[in-house]
């Protein structure tokens, strides 16, 4: 076993190595860019080596200073992690000829399976069955059209290089074609250096299902059994679960073999993902091959008990699998959620700034794997995951419902997070069920909300948490105000009965509550409908809340904004007006606020980099027209018009940096 590795990579990721070699008594060596100085990776190491300035092709992909790092601090092995350099086959073999062990398959075998047009060749030759499509790299756009019109619509075209969905692009028809090709070209090209592109027929609504292997370098190879991903948007995962509902004992085995399969021929070693799409006859098909940990690992772990860390350590090592296929066993459920900088109301653009408030969770049955604290920056320049959030359960619904409430006092400030999101996604009636798919998100979900109305009870619950905060608050400020001698024997008084009136969007909710001043104990009606209420010892700390509701613990996480209060709870978030009845019967006669016209202006909608402009001064526009875009954390996002007009004046140029509300057209309308 090593003495000492260096972790090529930062965030949560690299604390999740760090915590296995600490419990292995491995030392570790982390590495940083400027921004990334006080970073918690930097902290959690044993050392750390600065590598250069914040963008990542100066430093976390350079992976010649990562190599020197290495062995400048006796390092004996690299861990790349997933992203960054996880999947590129000449830093894996720059590492072994440094003398080094690459924690990972050899440099041939990530080439081998990294390109997915050969890829899936292996996986022909093994016996798995693939996607039908164009197995070959097309450049040429009358050739794509003959392809696709051979293949059928609607067709994917995919990247041969890299993956996490980056360069992917489903097109319905073929004057679609063009712009799709070049999109995807210059995605995959600035991601991974290669813009082939080769075509696959596109499964409608399928599921997403892969298998976690791992093989040691005796030839020994293991299937860890199956986890669902079919909850994602741009191709990009959301959440994980393990095991699948659609996977039954016999089918997870047949899949799982064709796995070890196709790593035998591939001569794979160390962790890996087969990636399957799975068709609502269950026909599964070999979409790719992850040479890699794979950022929803954790859900296996809890299930297998196994640390898939520790695994790769001792086949890196050169020790034999400590395990058999018939070791394995699959207890329970996992379900992980992943918390990202970004806005789902806003098309999931990403979300930039400093973390100001930060809570770490803990409970049983729960995990979180977390990059970030209070005080930690989140930059333009990685990706948007912070951290996961992992729950275990005996039954599919322990897990979730276990995940639902961590969530629910799960507390980040200062970036928007889709932590509401997912949280919906946990509470939807079709996940809740278990009718998954890869359009899952777009069949249920409309600008980031659910196109269902929330369910009555679940408003009602966020409403009495809201009241209780605002009643207590109110009434503590004015006891506090009178003298004491006024206080002795104020919890013997009698119950009151204090009267609400509570507005959340459209929604209007009479709310009475009934009990004692000591703002512990409540009956609460709430549109007729009553709640028990019990907070043992009230207090509304760091803006997260706890009560009993008939004898059930529930968390909200709620901010005062203003002279109204905004709450979250199981994915809904509200801000709510209270009123007094009289003062709710004066607010009916207030004249209402007129909304401003829309402006006149293009505004960016995150900070980032100006990679197109699509228009010139002089150009009739169209609202929903995609005129500039901007490329943030990796990604490639096009900034649309709000209006239909001419262009006027183009204030962004190719190049420059932008700060999010920042001017970028203007129009005459």
């Amino acid at each position: 076993m090593f003495n000492k590795i260096l972790i090529a990579n930062r965030g949560e990721i690299a604390i999740r190595i760090i915590r296995t070699c600490r419990r292995l008594n491995i030392k570790t060596v982390a590495v940083y860019s400027d921004i990334d100085a006080r970073s918690l990776h930097v902290r959690e190491a044993d050392e750390a080596v600065h590598i250069g300035p914040s963008p990542s092709p100066s430093s976390y992909l350079m992976y010649d200073k990562i190599i020197r790092a290495a062995t400048d601090q006796g390092c004996q092995a690299i861990h790349p992690g997933y992203g960054f350099l996880s999947e590129n086959s000449k830093f894996a073999a720059a590492v072994v000829e440094a003398g080094l062990v690459f924690i990972g398959p050899s440099s041939e075998v990530i080439a081998a399976l990294g390109d997915k047009i050969s890829a899936k060749n292996i996986a022909v030759k093994a016996g798995v069955p693939v996607v039908p499509g164009h197995n070959q790299p097309v450049g040429d756009l009358e050739e794509i059209k003959e392809l696709a019109a051979k293949i059928g619509y609607p067709v994917l075209l995919k990247p041969a290089a890299g993956g996490g969905g980056r360069g992917m692009r489903r097109v319905a028809a073929p004057e679609e074609l063009e712009s799709a090709l070049q999109s995807a070209q210059d995605e995959t090209r600035k991601a991974f250096g290669d813009d082939r592109i080769f075509l696959e027929r596109f499964v409608s609504n399928p599921r997403h299902i892969e298998i976690q292997i791992i093989a040691d370098q005796h030839g020994k190879v293991v299937s860890l059994g199956e986890r669902e991903c079919s909850i994602q948007r741009r191709y990009q995962k959301v959440i994980e679960e393990a095991p699948s509902l659609a996977v039954d004992a016999d089918l997870r085995a047949r899949m799982g073999d064709m796995a070890c399969a196709l790593a035998r021929e591939a001569g794979y070693s160390n962790a890996g993902t087969v990636e399957f799409i799975m068709d609502d006859q269950r026909n599964f098909f070999f979409m790719e091959m992850n040479t890699r940990l794979q950022v929803e690992h954790p859900v296996t772990e809890m299930v297998t008990s196994l640390d898939l860390v520790e695994l790769q350590l001792r086949v890196a090592s050169g020790e034999p699998l400590p395990l058999s296929q018939e070791d394995v066993t699959i207890k329970g459920w996992s379900i992980e959620a992943r918390i990202c900088a970004e806005d789902s109301g806003r098309n999931f653009l990403p979300s930039t700034g400093l973390l100001t408030r930060y809570s770490n969770l803990k409970g049983k049955n729960i995990r979180l794997d977390s990059g970030v604290e209070a005080g930690s920056f989140v930059s333009v320049y990685y990706d948007s995951l912070l951290s996961k959030v992992i729950s275990w359960g005996e039954t599919r619904e322990e897990a979730r419902t276990t995940l639902i409430n961590a969530l629910n006092r799960y507390h980040v400030e200062g970036v928007t997070t889709n932590l509401n999101f997912a949280n919906s996604i946990l509470n939807h009636p079709a996940f809740v069920k278990g009718e998954l798919s890869t359009g899952f998100i777009d069949e249920y979900y409309e600008d980031g909300e659910a196109r269902i109305d929330p369910p009555m009870e679940q408003l009602e619950t966020m409403v009495l948490a809201t009241t209780v905060v605002y009643h207590n608050r109110k009434n503590l400020v004015r006891e506090s105000l009178k003298p004491m001698a006024a206080k002795v024997g104020l919890s013997h008084r009698p119950a009151q009965v204090h009267r609400y009136v509570v507005k959340g969007n459209k929604d209007i909710f009479e709310v009475e509550l009934r009990g004692q001043l000591s703002y512990q104990d409540w009956s609460v009606l709430i549109n007729g409908r009553e709640y028990a209420v019990v907070a043992p010892v009230f207090e509304f700390y760091r803006r997260r809340l706890k009560l009993s509701i008939n004898g059930v613990n529930q968390y909200f996480r709620l901010q005062y904004r203003q002279n109204f209060i905004w709450t979250a709870f199981c994915g809904i978030s509200r801000i709510f007006e209270i009123y007094t009845p009289r003062e709710w019967e004066l607010a009916q006669y207030m004249p209402k606020v007129k909304k401003d016209a829309q402006a006149n202006v293009l505004l960016t909608p995150l900070p980032g980099m100006v990679v197109s402009v699509l228009v010139k001064k002089g150009d009739r526009v169209y609202r929903g027209q995609d005129l500039v875009v901007i490329e943030s954390m990796k990604m490639e996002c096009g900034v649309s018009s709000p209006c239909d007009g001419v262009v006027e004046k183009v204030s962004a140029t190719i190049g420059k940096a932008v700060e999010t509300d920042e001017v970028l057209i203007t129009f005459t309308i």
